[in-house]
Order: C-alpha cells, then structure tokens, then sequence
C-alpha cells in the first residue's frame, strides 16, 4: 500500500448525464406514443374490435423497432452518457417487446378477418397474403424476428460464436425494411392523411440514418482519418500482453480513459474479429494502449502482432468515465484484468482516491508496478487484496475498513462478473447512493 498527503480536490461536474440522456430517451418514446395513438385515432375504428386492437398492436411493434435501431445505433452522445452495455441490455428486452407485439397484430388480424368466414385464421392469413399487397412481406418479416429472438435467447446465445450470432442479427434490418414497406403499403393509420405519412417517413428517416451514421459513416470517417496501426506489442506477463496502437492526428480522437474500442487486427487470419478492449493507460494523443488477457484464438494471437499491421478501430465507446463522476473523491476497485480500465482512469482523475485490485495471487497483479507509481504520483492509496475468493474480501466490513469514507466518494468498479455482483451487493449494504456507484459490463451482446 502507498498513502501520501491528499492533493487539492477538484469539483466534480454538477450535470447528471446518466439522468439527462435517460429523461430525453424516455421524453422521445412517450411523445411517440402519444403521436401514433394520435394518428391512429383520427384514422378511424375497423367495426371488429379484434382488428383495432391488431392493428394498434402492429403500429407500436413497428415503432419499437425505429427505438431498437436507435438503442443499437452506437450514437456518441447517447454512448457516452449511458453505455453500450445498458443500451444493449434495453435492445435486447426491446427485441422481445417487438416479437409479442408483433405476434399480437398477427393473431389478431387473423382471428378479426376469420370472423364470420370459413377459412378459419390460418386460411385467412394465407388468403390475405395471396391477395393482399405487403401481406407476404409482413409474414417475412415476423419469420426473421421470430428466428432472431430464438437465437437471442440466452441459452442459445451463450452456445453460438459471437460472428454466427452477429450475422444472424443482421437480418434484422431485412425485417425492418420489409415491415415498413408492409406498413406503408396497407397500413390505413398512415395513409389516411399527409401529416400521417410525413411523420411514418420522418421516423424511418431518423432511425435508419442513426445507424448508417453510428455503425459506418462515423468508423469509416475515423479510421481514414487517423490511420491506426500497431506500434508495439508488449508483453506483461506470461498470459497478459499490451498493445500499442498509433495514427494520424490522435490528439483529435474523442477518448477518454475508462473507454473501449472494438479493435479489428487486419491480418489476414484475424481481420473479420472484433474484439472489445478498453484502453489501459490515458489516451494521449500520440498512442492507444490496450492490455488483455489469453484467453482464447483471438486474444493469443494479439503476440503475434507485427508492428506496422493495419487496425480497424471502432469507438470509443462506453460511459465509464470521469464525465459521471458526482463527489470530488473517488474509490476505483479491479479485479484481475478489469484493472486497465481502472488504471486509465487513475491517470485521468483528479481530488483523491483510493485504489482496491483484487487478484487471487501477486502473480496475477498485472499491471500492478505502473499503478503502484502512477498512486504515488496521484497521491492516491493502492491497496492490494490477494486470496481465495472464500472469503470474501471485499465484503462490506471489509471495504468499510479499507475506505471509510466510502459512502462520500465516487465508486468505479470493474472485474469478472461474479467479483462485480458481490461488490455491488457490499456497496448497496453499505448504502453507497447508486447515483455515486459506475460500472459496466463489456458484453456485445447482452
């Protein structure tokens, strides 16, 4: 452990972002709600109720999938406010929102159209697809979404490669266009007057073009302009290796510490994977510095990176950064390889803090003689927690003891999943304001 004399505080920011960005997302929704409800209310009632309540099923099953463009969208500014994991995590429940409204407008229609008639609902919905324009493409549509849901089911996702399930995915947007083409061609909501069509367009407009300009215009624009390639490869220990990236004009790359990116290595055995890794040391306008641990094909061959290879940089992402920080003191808590995050952001904070890594070994500190000069040069505490996870020593009397004072500063946590959980349930017996704890988990897929 190192302890100096506690440098002067700086304020941290009084703006919630976390909170603005939420209040926006949720403002955005609600007035949609309304709009639709709107519309489809000054269209007229169908006499059979079945198909009202079909049809408004089918309007709000496509207006989740405009927000699900704009949750997957990687949009900077709502990025960096809430996070790619919470973002992908509301996705993913916004997937099935989609998936039973869309189930609902489908048994619906069908058993309001069979009423009366003979065919019974199968019959009518093959009639209507034979005879109704856009019919066809709508029952696509359901298809695709309902095998994407399957496949984003957790007990699927967790047996599918991260690529297998990625192109899965992206028949999604096959949906989508098939749905829309659906809605405009026998949707009577809107079609029934200008203002109706003009804002179907201008939703469609806006969701789609988030993606095109979050998921290509901008990472396309970014790589061109700052040209990354690979200036070292490091290793720190037997199982952990660094990499450092350079390029064109870096001091103009809007990174900040406790950031990742999601770093494609152009070789030709490895430039179809992507990997998220946050950046371990401060960006500082000349190079990236990314640390990761072996752990499968792709983490291991990051040794055998030449320098001069080419680097496809998605990013950066995330929002676990200083710009959340609520008190001007802060505790920073790793665990195993979790600590390049936490590193970064030791470099980049400014008032006192104390630093936790949690390792079962010394051996498995990485990074730990850089972070145990920069604490000396912050004027931070560095404690180092090493032992079986029985028992656990991050237990709330154990933090207690270690931090004091925990519950007026900032917390920023970041480990293995099981490590993450526990310190969260110490935090909240501790009664550390959830506003004060930041966190997040790097998972592409939720």
């Amino acid at each position: 452990m190192t302890t100096t004399v506690k440098p002067p505080t700086a304020p941290p920011t009084a703006i919630r972002p976390k909170v603005v960005a939420r209040t926006g997302l949720y403002a955005v929704i609600a007035a949609n709600v309304a709009v639709v409800a709107l519309f489809f209310a000054q269209a007229g009632f169908a006499s059979n109720a079945l198909i009202v309540i079909g049809r408004l099923a089918g309007l709000y099953g496509a207006l989740f999938m405009a927000f699900q463009l704009l949750l997957v969208a990687r949009l900077p500014w709502l990025d960096r406010r809430i996070g790619m994991d919470r973002l992908t995590s509301w996705h993913r429940w916004t997937g099935f929102g989609i998936l039973w409204t869309l189930l609902a407008h489908l048994v619906f229609i069908a058993f309001g159209y069979a009423e009366g008639t003979e065919a019974g609902p199968i019959g009518t919905v093959v009639d209507l697809a034979e005879t109704t324009e856009g019919v066809l493409r709508a029952l696509t549509a359901f298809a695709i979404i309902l095998v994407v849901g399957c496949v984003s089911a957790r007990y699927a996702r967790r047996r599918l490669a991260y690529e297998t399930w990625h192109f899965i995915h992206l028949y999604t947007y096959v949906a989508v266009l098939l749905a829309f083409t659906h809605q405009v061609a026998v949707g009577t909501t809107f079609t029934s007057s200008n203002a109706a069509k003009t804002y179907w367009y201008g939703l469609w407009t806006v969701a789609l073009g988030s993606v095109v300009l979050g998921r290509m215009v901008l990472p396309l624009w970014r790589n061109l302009r700052h040209q990354f390639r690979v200036q070292a490869v490091v290793p720190e220990s037997d199982n952990v290796v660094s990499v450092y990236v350079t390029g064109r004009d870096l001091d103009k790359l809007p990174a900040q510490a406790g950031q990742f990116f999601l770093w494609r290595f152009l070789t030709k055995d490895r430039w179809w994977q992507a990997n998220p890794f946050s950046l371990s040391a401060a960006p500082d306008g000349r190079t990236l510095r990314l640390t990761a641990k072996v752990a499968g094909d792709g983490t291991a061959a990051l040794r055998h990176l030449k320098p001069g290879t080419r680097v496809f940089a998605e990013g950066p992402y995330g929002a676990f950064t200083a710009l959340h920080r609520t008190r001007p003191e802060a505790v920073l808590i790793a665990g195993g390889v979790g600590v390049t995050p936490i590193r970064a952001l030791l470099e980049e904070l400014h008032g006192h803090a104390v630093v936790i890594y949690r390792v079962a070994t010394d051996r498995d500190a990485v990074l730990y003689e850089e972070l145990r000069e920069l604490a000396h040069a912050k004027g931070a505490e560095l404690h180092l927690v090493t032992g079986p996870p029985v028992p656990d020593k991050l237990a709330p009397a154990e933090l207690l003891r270690l931090v004091p004072d925990i519950t007026d500063r900032d917390v920023f946590l970041c480990g293995p999943p099981p490590m993450m959980n526990a310190v969260l349930g110490s935090l909240r017996e501790l009664n550390v304001p959830k506003a004060q704890t930041h966190f997040e988990r790097f998972s592409l897929a939720g």
